[in-house]
C-alpha cells in the first residue's frame, strides 16, 4: 500500500548525532523512541485528557503510571515492545504502546492523541503500525483495556479485527459508573 508522503505527519527519527529531528510548524511527528520523562509524560497526558474529557480522577493518571513503569522496568520498549510519541510544536500530543505480556502475547497500551490531531487518519496510521510491529515480532495474540466513552479507539479496534471479550460496569477511577472493556486480536502465523 503506497501513502502520499504529503498527507502524512512527517515521522522523526534519532540521527547519528542523536538528535531528532524538529517539528515543521503545527504539524505532528511520531518519535519511535522512548526517552527519560516519557513514561510520566504519556501518563500525565492521559490524565489530562481524560479528566478534563470523561471525568476521571488522578488514579487513572496512576494506574496508567504504574503499567507502564513496570513494562519499562522489564525492558520496554526494547525487549518486543513499541512505542509511538506523537509531538507537536515540541510537546507531547499523544502516544501508542506495545508491551509484551508474555512470549506469545502483546498489550496495546496508552493510546491517546489530542483533540485537535483526532478524524485526520493518524490514530490509524499508528494502530495499522503497531499490528504491523506486532506481527514483526511473532506475537499471536494482542489484548488491551479501555473503556466505553472512547468509541473512535473502539471504532478503530473493531476494523482491526479485534474482539470485545469483556465488559464491566461500575466504579472506577473517580466514577461512580464507567464500563471497562477489553479487547483482544489473534494474529495468525507467518502473516
Amino acid at each position: 500500500m503506497t501513502t502520499d508522503p504529503r498527507t502524512q505527519p512527517p515521522v522523526a527519527h534519532r540521527g547519528r548525532s542523536g538528535t531528532v529531528a524538529r517539528s515543521i510548524g503545527a504539524r505532528p511527528q511520531v518519535r519511535r523512541e522512548l526517552l527519560p520523562g516519557d513514561v510520566g509524560a504519556i501518563a500525565a497526558l492521559h490524565g489530562r485528557l481524560y479528566g478534563r474529557e470523561f471525568g476521571v480522577d488522578v488514579s487513572f493518571e496512576a494506574d496508567l503510571a504504574r503499567a507502564l513503569y513496570a513494562a519499562a522496568e522489564q525492558g520496554w520498549p526494547r525487549e518486543r515492545g513499541a512505542v509511538w510519541m506523537v509531538e507537536r510544536s515540541g510537546s507531547l500530543a499523544g502516544s501508542l504502546a506495545l508491551t509484551p505480556d508474555d512470549e506469545r502475547t502483546g498489550r496495546v497500551r496508552a493510546f491517546v492523541l489530542d483533540p485537535s490531531l483526532r478524524g485526520q487518519g493518524l490514530g490509524t496510521r499508528l494502530l495499522d503500525e503497531l499490528l504491523e510491529h506486532a506481527r514483526s515480532e511473532d506475537y499471536e495474540l494482542l489484548r488491551l483495556a479501555t473503556f466505553s466513552a472512547l468509541r473512535a479507539a473502539a471504532h478503530l479496534y473493531l476494523e482491526r479485527g479485534f474482539a470485545l471479550v469483556s465488559s464491566e460496569t461500575g466504579p472506577r477511577w473517580g466514577m461512580e459508573r464507567m464500563t471497562y472493556q477489553s479487547y483482544e486480536l489473534e494474529l495468525p502465523r507467518g502473516r
